[in-house]
Order: C-alpha cells, then structure tokens, then sequence
C-alpha cells in the first residue's frame, strides 16, 4: 500500500482504464495541459494524445451530449464537467437522454457513460459554485450516482464507473482532493463496488450514516464521542444510488438509534429519503427518532464565517448524538 491523495487516485483509475480499453477516453474543459479545474486529468494527454484527452468548449450540454452520443456508438466516455453547479445546463441531456435511452429504445442501446464532476461547498465559492445537488440526479431511475470519501474508494469506484454499461454520475467533494490515504499500487488490480457501503468505524449505540465529506466529519465526532462513553458506528454509503439500505438497516438494528449526516439541503433530499427508508424497513428496532444533521437552509454565503456556519461540523453531528443517547451510554 501506498499513500496517496484523493486526485492522484482519481488520475491513476482513469490512466489504468484507458490503458486497458481503448475505447475509453476523456473529455472536458481545460482537461489538456491544465488537467481541468482540479488537476485531475494533467499529463494523460501525454500518454494518450489529444484525441484520447480532448478539450471542449465551455458547453456543459454539449459536453454530455457529445459523451452520450460516443458512448451510444460504442466508446466509454469519461466527460468532466468543472463543477456539479454547470451540470444544470446539461441535465436536460443527462436526465432525458442518458438516464432513459436503454429503456425508451427497448434495451437495444446501452449509455456505458462516466460524469465526473466536483461538488460541495467550504472554499468560499458562493451560493452559484458550493452546492450538492446529488439528490436530484439520485431522485431520477436509470442513473446510478456515486460519491466516494477516501483515495482508495475514488480509484476503485471510479474504474467500476468506467466498465459499467450504465450513466454514472461521479461525484468528488472539491475540498478531498487533496487529502490522502492508502491505496494499492498502479497496476495492482481492485475494483470497489458501485452498490455497497461500508461501516468505516464499528460501534453499538448509534449510526451515523452519511457518505462523501461528511464521513471524515462523522468519524472525527466518533472519535469525540467515545472519550464520553459513546461507541458511535459510521456507515459510509459510498453510493445513494443503487442505495445499500441492507447495510444502513443492518447498522440501525444494532444500535437502535441513526442520525443522517450529509451536507446537502435538508428538505425533500437524500437524507430524508434515507430516513423514510429507515423507519419503513426498521421502525420496530428503533429506540429514538431519527436525527438529522444537513447544511443550513440557505444559498451558501460568501463570507467565510457564514459560510462555515451554513456546513455541518463535528459539534452539530455530537450534539444530535447527545441528543438521542441515553446517559447510560455516557457512563
């Protein structure tokens, strides 16, 4: 194993897949030279030339329409958009074509089809560039939507994205490409599964399900909690959709108790479907109501201290925690 950031990862899953399959390539703004808003895609273009690694214009419909179209003549694109926010200008092509074309053409079409795109908030963007909207492409059958928290996750899921025969929406949390962790080698073999979480941390008195960003905040307030006698489980989702609710189900009936932690809005979202879920298939194990823990209902602000105050931190996840724990479990 080998320690590497989130970006490298991403890089090396990209580098493997195309250098497995001809068919797959990339395609985005600035992803020659620069390598995209994030570097993600710098120095592929050396390898594999500019008609593997394309530079487009600044047209996100077209960018996605241009993928559909190449992934429906039989290549696996790999299409960059510069932020999750652009993706509204393409979402006509992603919700009405990619998402639908294998069912309205009687299964006779497939969309083998990855979009990367980078979300969330905390680097005092603005209301217009810090938003996570996987709730509305999740809400959408035909789309699988995917946001990997660690390095090793980021490479695994990604070149699992990149052989499924289906659209995946690839969702990166902007503010983890640069952390780090372990990963195998290059050229060493893994895929991680596009349709199953994993408990990042075991635990018996509560659930903190959540996924992307907000995994890393879950298990610093677990870390927290259990210097207070609280064993909190955290269950990355890894993917909202297909959603592994057999996992979240199993967590929850251990510890009788779950908190939604996530960064998106509260309202009409993915924690509040999760939560639904929850008490439809488990109300009979739960002790407490469900809590959830979501960004503030606002367009994110600019300033720095507001726009801290609107994104879920350690002390909010606690003090739900605190909330729904009985002291016993304090002692």
């Amino acid at each position: 194993m080998r320690t590497i950031t989130y970006r490298d990862a991403l890089r090396e899953a990209m580098r493997e897949e195309m250098r497995r399959d001809e068919r797959v390539f990339i395609l985005g703004e600035d992803v020659v030279g620069y390598g995209g808003t994030y570097a993600v895609t710098k120095d592929l273009d050396k390898e594999f030339g500019e008609k593997r690694v394309l530079d487009t214009p600044l047209a996100e419909e077209v960018i996605t329409a241009t993928a559909i179209g190449a992934a429906m003549g039989g290549l696996r694109p790999i299409a960059e958009l510069m932020t999750m926010n652009f993706s509204l200008l393409a979402s006509d092509q992603i919700v009405n074509t990619a998402a639908k074309a294998h069912y309205m053409f009687g299964g006779q079409t497939r969309i083998p089809l990855v979009i990367r795109m980078p979300a969330g908030g905390g680097a005092q963007r603005g209301a217009q560039h810090s938003q996570s909207f996987e709730s509305w492409y999740a809400h959408v059958p035909g789309l699988k939507v995917v946001m990997p928290a660690t390095p090793y996750d980021a490479k695994g899921m990604l070149k699992s994205a990149v052989r499924d025969d289906d659209p995946v929406l690839f969702i990166e949390h902007e503010l983890l490409y640069g952390i780090k962790g372990e990963v195998p080698d290059e050229d060493e073999e893994y895929l991680v599964p596009l349709d199953r979480g994993t408990v990042r941390r075991e635990g018996s008195d509560v659930s903190l399900i959540t996924f992307s960003r907000m995994a890393h905040i879950c298990l610093q307030a677990a870390e927290e909690l259990a210097k207070e006698g609280i064993e909190a489980e955290v269950v990355d989702m890894r993917s909202i959709r297909p959603l592994d609710l057999d996992l979240a189900l199993d967590s929850v009936k251990k510890t009788n108790r779950a908190i939604i932690v996530e960064e998106g809005w509260k309202y009409y979202g993915t924690g509040q479907g999760i939560a639904s879920l929850i008490y439809e298939y488990a109300f009979d194990w739960m002790d407490a109501p469900i809590q959830h823990v979501s960004g503030a209902d606002v367009p994110m602000p600019y300033a720095k201290n507001l726009e801290r105050a609107s994104l879920p931190v350690r002390s909010d996840v606690m003090q739900a925690v605190r909330a729904i724990v009985p002291q016993k479990a304090r002692a």
